[in-house]
């Protein structure tokens, strides 16, 4: 089977700073993959890149096409940071805007459109906040508005940079049983993740970076103590896998 995701020797530089340097990996369907590596090593670059946000040398394949050609089968849930909150929109226009991919610049959105828009408030909780200002929101709902935003896209593939940040348990619970079920359907999805304690609950496979490719495959196998200490290279307090306890210097 084709892999729904090729990188080969993907670097991307700002001005004379090389943010990441020759990523090279392949995922398949049906996966949730993490990545994971300390504040500065690339994670959230490496993910725009994929998306073609970034410029880059090398090659990046989705669905074994130019990311340009692929776009409608593509959600992104960026960093809330980067996202106004003051912006004069409501929680079900937001939803709507998973649509916008799919409905003609010349039409209006349909009755499909409204259905899935409505499905995907349900599916989240938000239902009864569709009038909502999205910043009247708390993040938790904010983050839920946003994920029903791509389930009402339809997408293959979930790009989610940093979801569980700032968020409740009741959000963080909700989205991870969505993100779980999507991959339970084939879907593929990456997240840009930081809490190391919950690695082994949420991912199938794993991508550590620091700045170059650590080391990349299933949970199982690569998130041990050796490869997170190279990962993190002293910039962790202390990991934990099962009964392993790994303390490595700050």
């Amino acid at each position: 089977m084709n892999p729904v995701v090729k990188v080969d020797n993907l670097s991307v530089f700002y001005e004379q700073h090389q943010a990441i340097k020759n990523i090279r990996f392949q995922a398949g369907s049906g996966q949730m993959i993490g990545i994971l590596g300390p504040n500065g090593a690339g994670k959230s670059t490496l993910m725009k890149a994929i998306l073609g946000l970034e410029r880059y040398t090398g090659t990046v394949k989705v669905l074994d096409k130019h990311v340009r050609h692929v776009r409608k089968q593509i959600s992104y849930v960026p960093q809330r940071n980067a996202i106004d909150w003051d912006f004069p929109v409501l929680v079900e226009d937001v939803v709507m805007m998973g649509r916008f991919a799919h409905i003609p610049w010349f039409k209006r959105a349909g009755k499909n459109d409204k259905r899935l828009v409505e499905e995907s408030l349900k599916k989240v909780g938000m239902e009864e906040y569709r009038s909502r200002q999205i910043g009247e929101l708390s993040g938790g709902q904010q983050q839920r508005v946003f994920i029903a935003r791509a389930l009402a896209q339809e997408s293959e593939l979930f790009f989610l940079d940093e979801p569980f940040v700032g968020i409740d348990v009741t959000s963080e619970s909700i989205i991870l049983s969505l993100l779980q079920e999507l991959r339970d359907r084939g879907k593929t999805i990456f997240v840009v993740h930081h809490d190391l304690s919950k690695v082994e609950k949420y991912f199938d496979q794993v991508l550590m970076l620091n700045k170059e490719l650590i080391a990349y495959g299933p949970v199982a196998d690569v998130y041990t103590p050796e490869m997170v200490a190279k990962t993190y290279q002293g910039n962790l307090a202390t990991f934990s896998k099962k009964d392993e306890v790994l303390v490595v210097n700050v």
